[in-house]
């Protein structure tokens, strides 16, 4: 069984996704079509959103350890998210947009580390269905919100008018979230260190190398903000696009607790390689315009590859705070480095191009990655004899 603040933290992100799902399903077609703003600066906006959604991560993951302080974080953060978003509603220009779009994602920083706390701290030792769960709850609440966007687009109409709306109307689901989290969640302390201790960070040096080739592979892939944006170049109708968002979310929660279960089951190192494997895969389907199946691929790289790494770090990492808000900190800087790169490489030269520049990193990065698990196979097999 799952521990019932797990399950009211799986409520919670239910909401505040299906909420963002209602807004980034047609936000990259408000940017590119609606204001007519470019390929070029739905880039900026990603890597603006990415960049703040993670990079202060590490900040408040570190305040965490150090103050021993979780659920605050974890309410204010969702409290930010949810009066931010209607405000898209009045947005007229992609820096309009960029600007709301990156606080609201500092509410994501503010909560996400401490977030993830509160789930290994409740896991019970069995962190891999712990996230699998949270994830699957997650991911049901952007299907639920790209659901949202393709009622309201086909019953409602394509006009300007429609987005924005939908973008007002995410403050109940947004609200909904922060009434659960303040009133059904319980608050940990942290019982192994006093506050006037220093952190131990040679104890996490060893999870740096993964991480790293983690990173590495965020930068290289496309964001889910170009797939929906390519799905427009192949053909597909406005009204239709969020369906994709549908199929990919629809994925990421029937096998979010499946490999959970097999991260306890094996390893999370094991179950990222092959996480890997399918980002690449992704992108190739995307290259021969088989855009259903890149989204079908993305969806398992996606909810596979987060929840090892992040089960990873909950079986591993002593200073759990600090580590978690490094990893989502590299995954801003890589994140945000690699959409402003790619939408540059797309706006000068193609999709196309910008598509084998992606496949070129991600094959290099698989390659060192399954170096990297040899290795550590054989120096355990040296230390077992």
């Amino acid at each position: 069984m799952v521990n019932k603040n797990i399950v009211a933290l799986g409520f919670v992100s239910f909401f505040t996704d299906m909420a963002s799902a209602m807004v980034t399903s047609i936000l990259p077609i408000f940017i590119v079509y609606t204001l007519d703003q470019g390929v070029d600066k739905l880039g900026y906006v990603v890597a603006i959103a990415t960049f703040v959604s993670y990079a202060f991560r590490i900040l408040f993951g570190y305040l965490s350890d150090r103050l021993q302080v979780v659920k605050p974080f974890v309410v204010t953060g969702y409290l930010v998210s949810a009066l931010t978003k209607p405000l898209l509603a009045l947005a007229d220009t992609w820096q309009q947009v960029a600007l709301l779009r990156g606080t609201e994602r500092m509410g994501k920083a503010i909560r996400a580390a401490t977030k993830d706390s509160l789930i290994s701290a409740y896991s019970e030792g069995k962190s891999g269905r712990s996230f699998g769960f949270h994830k699957m709850m997650d991911v049901a609440g952007e299907m639920s919100g790209a659901l949202i966007a393709f009622a309201a687009l086909y019953w409602l109409g394509k006009g300007e008018s429609v987005f924005r709306e939908l973008f007002a109307w995410t403050l109940v689901p947004g609200i909904l979230a922060v009434l659960i989290v303040l009133f059904f969640v319980r608050d940990v302390p942290y019982r192994n260190k006093k506050r006037s201790e220093s952190f131990d960070w040679q104890a996490d040096k060893g999870l740096l190398p993964l991480l790293f080739l983690y990173f590495g592979f965020v930068f290289f892939l496309f964001n889910d903000s170009f797939f929906l944006v390519s799905a427009k170049e192949a053909g597909y109708s406005v009204a239709t696009i969020p369906l994709l968002m549908v199929l990919y979310n629809f994925v990421q929660t029937l096998l979010s607790y499946f490999f959970g279960i097999q991260i306890d089951r094996t390893s999370p190192r094991a179950v990222l390689g092959v996480a890997m494997l399918f980002g690449l895969g992704a992108m190739g389907a995307l290259y021969c315009q088989q855009v259903i199946v890149g989204f079908v691929l993305l969806g398992i790289f996606t909810v596979a590859g987060l929840n090892a790494v992040r089960a990873c770090i909950s079986d591993e990492a002593v200073n759990k705070g600090t580590v978690y808000g490094i990893f989502y900190g590299g995954v801003a800087l890589f994140g945000a480095a690699g959409a402003t790169v790619i939408g540059l490489i797309w706006k000068r030269y193609g999709e196309s191009d910008a598509i084998l520049f992606s496949m070129a990193g991600l094959a290099t990065l698989l390659l060192m990655y399954l170096l990297y698990l040899w290795g550590n196979f054989r120096t355990s097999k040296r230390v077992q004899h």
